[in-house]
């Protein structure tokens, strides 16, 4: 099943295509590279059912009611939207593109820094360019430990510099023993940032949250990494709001510890579906900048069936 899962990723992407879209990019400028982008997403759309079915799955749950078309169309529109932040991101790491990131929550977090000498998890989602948001982060004069798996593509990772490091961002694999969570408190103690993505399992530990209407699985790691090193939670939310601008959002801070003679994965799915209202809340303003593109309510349709 990972086989297919990595030959599926591979298929996405390949180095002629980022070759098209960077020739598009220095000819006709950002714009014109969204443009091509019809083209392309229309061909995802009809022949890469996987990435459909994976989308529809959230569509049909944030767009109840929509008929087989409507949907198509929704489907259609979220994979322009990522292209465009796919395209946004090679455009600022390749020097030709500026793009104003406004940062709310700043001076909260900038506070919390000066009072707490450890660090803090920045927990996230796959929602809006995430990345791009990551260049904001240098403001807070704090190392960034990214926690993710080794990308699969190569020529996305070449392309995009998806696993490339500078001084302050660094990578820690969950792939390594004990999932790298001892790296994890180890950097989290050194007074440094612990990025965690929390709307997506893999093969990790998860608790069920309520998530546009049906019960979905979110990840622990997030939570229990918090609350085990005694560290805050911050959420990062970012959203693109117009060519040359996206908004980064961290003014939502948890503060998640373990509470005597109380269920600890009870707890954690406390706090797991806080996150959850959160992120319903940014897919209701956003609704075609969620990229999950993975079924977390995949337990619910399976415990359907067998009672179906």
């Amino acid at each position: 099943m990972e086989t297919v899962r990595k030959i599926i990723v591979r298929k996405r992407g390949n180095a002629s295509g980022f070759w098209f879209f960077r020739l598009f990019l220095i000819l006709f400028g950002l714009r014109g590279a969204y443009g091509f982008l019809y083209f392309v997403c229309l061909h995802y759309l009809i022949f890469d059912r996987t990435a459909v079915d994976a989308t529809l799955s959230y569509t049909q749950k944030r767009f109840p009611g929509s008929g087989l078309f409507k949907n198509r169309l929704h489907v259609y529109r979220i994979f322009i939207s990522q292209g465009r932040q796919l395209i946004d991101r090679y455009a600022a790491i390749a020097g030709g593109k500026t793009f104003q990131i406004r940062f709310e929550g700043q001076e909260k977090v900038q506070s919390l820094i000066r009072k707490n000498n450890s660090g803090f998890v920045l927990l996230t989602a796959h929602v809006g360019n995430w990345q791009l948001a990551m260049t904001a982060l240098d403001k807070l004069n704090k190392k960034v430990y990214l926690v993710m798996r080794p990308e699969d593509n190569p020529a996305v990772a070449r392309s995009l510099n998806l696993s490339k490091e500078n001084e302050f961002i660094k990578i820690i694999s969950p792939e390594q023993d004990l999932g790298g969570v001892v790296e994890m408190i180890k950097v989290l103690k050194e007074g440094n940032i612990v990025s965690i993505m929390g709307d997506r399992c893999y093969n990790f530990e998860a608790v069920e949250v309520n998530f546009l209407g049906a019960k979905a699985m979110f990840p622990c790691g997030a939570f229990s990494i918090a609350a085990a090193s005694g560290v805050p939670i911050v959420v990062l939310l970012s959203a693109k709001i117009s060519t040359y601008e996206c908004v980064v959002d961290m003014s939502n801070i948890f503060y998640p510890r373990y509470e005597e003679g109380v269920n600890k994965r009870e707890q954690i799915a406390t706090w797991a579906q806080n996150f959850s209202c959160l992120l319903e809340q940014y897919v209701n303003q956003y609704p075609y900048q969620c990229f999950l593109f993975y079924d977390i309510w995949k337990r619910e349709k399976e415990e359907e069936m067998k009672h179906g």
